[in-house]
């Protein structure tokens, strides 16, 4: 009898096991497919914390706002979701790599960011080692894609920003210019460069300053630039360091105009250097009050609409304003889309390819790549601090 109840309990036991197993995934499945659990992953490479954490979060905002947009994706007939992957890089090189580290861990197929050269450049070599697509959004050094077949990006140049800056200073007669750079920082050391090259080639005179990381008084470089009389001031840095030069240039008595880069498109400088801040003039990628193009207006109303539903976000945004930086995360998670349809794949190697030929038009324009997977752009905005608030003041080309 015991020997027959054993039998009977083994046969059970038996039939359990097998009634609850799964089938194994095919091998030839595509990533992601096993147990028809469709997603393939997309990371959000970018500084929500640190000196460019404002900037990196506006650019987080906006493809969040894109995945909730564009969801999901078709993939050789099959719908997949669309899961972002967050990593904080925290503006630091360091943090940068650790970030991009996570970022392969997690098995993304394409990574979108960063706000911020310098930690882009940095995590360039691991993207290109795992062999996994980057988008940068507005990390606009030369160095970010140069011999990296592996980051593109769909911003406009720095060499490109800093000659047109140069032209809009000689233009408005400036014959001297005061340029400041923070030492050691990829984006404001090669946008003023840039500028330096650009400006003296016109026929300027150019007198050169730098500053520490992390340093907010900046009286002891402005007296000396006091000293020059510049006839203008190019200051390329961060949204955290722009207040503070902007302010304290007024308190010594500089009375000429400031002007910098993308980076000072944001309300929040503005909010924090207040009517100092009048008369401020930058180049930037987009402007939401340009109505000529249809994709840019409906991206304007429905990122706004996004950010009222998320309070938290529309304080972090600063405001109902629609920042370059935003488009241009838009933009970016866009092209990734594309790519992933074109080529049909999980496969990294495989939407890396399909990256090269990838066109999209986008909020900021139509997007297409070079030879080094830099957007071919030729237009940027001119904004000008009038009223408290960024106002279009020109739009620039410059071909070549």
């Amino acid at each position: 009898m015991k020997k027959l109840f054993a039998i009977l309990l083994v046969a059970i036991m038996v039939l359990a096991a097998v009634g609850c197993s799964k089938p194994a995934a095919s091998p030839d499945a595509p990533a992601g497919q096993a147990g028809g659990n469709n997603v393939i992953k997309v990371g959000i490479f970018e500084p929500y914390t640190g000196e460019n954490g404002g900037g990196g979060y506006q650019e987080v905002l906006a493809v969040r706002y894109a995945n909730e947009v564009k969801p999901t994706v078709n993939i050789g007939g099959v719908e997949y979701k669309i899961e972002l992957v967050e990593a904080d890089n925290k503006s630091d090189k360091t943090e940068a790599v650790t970030a991009a580290q996570s970022l392969m861990a997690s098995g993304v197929s394409v990574v979108v960011g960063s706000y911020g050269s310098g930690v882009s450049i940095a995590a360039g070599e691991i993207f290109a080692e795992n062999k996994v697509p980057a988008i940068g959004c507005s990390c606009t050094n030369p160095q970010v894609t140069l011999g990296n077949d592996y980051y593109f990006r769909v911003c406009f140049l720095d060499p490109f920003q800093g000659t047109v800056m140069a032209n809009y200073a000689w233009q408005e007669g400036a014959k001297t210019a005061a340029v400041i750079t923070q030492l050691g920082d990829d984006y404001s050391s090669g946008l003023g460069s840039y500028f330096v090259k650009a400006f003296t080639a016109l026929g300027g005179t150019v007198v050169e300053q730098q500053f520490q990381t992390n340093q907010t008084d900046f009286k002891a470089i402005l007296t000396e630039i006091k000293a020059q009389n510049p006839d203008i001031i190019f200051a390329p840095s961060s949204i955290a360091t722009a207040p503070l030069l902007i302010k304290q240039a007024r308190e010594l008595g500089l009375t000429c105009p400031i002007t910098a880069g993308d980076t000072w498109q944001n309300q929040t400088i503005i909010d924090n250097a207040g009517t100092d801040a009048e008369g401020v003039v930058c180049s930037t990628f987009f402007d939401e009050a340009d109505t000529s193009n249809t994709i840019a207006t409906e991206f304007v109303a429905g990122f706004k609409e996004y950010l009222k539903a998320h309070p938290s976000d529309l304080e972090k945004n600063g405001g109902e304003g629609v920042a370059a930086v935003s488009a241009l995360g838009y933009d970016a998670y866009m092209v990734a889309v594309a790519a992933i349809e074109a080529a049909g794949s999980t496969d990294s190697s495989a939407i890396r390819d399909a990256l090269v030929n990838t066109a999209v038009d986008g909020v900021t324009g139509a997007i297409a790549f070079d030879e080094n997977g830099d957007a071919k752009k030729d237009m940027a905005y001119i904004n000008i601090v009038d009223g408290g608030a960024f106002k279009f003041l020109k739009t620039v080309s410059i071909g070549g």
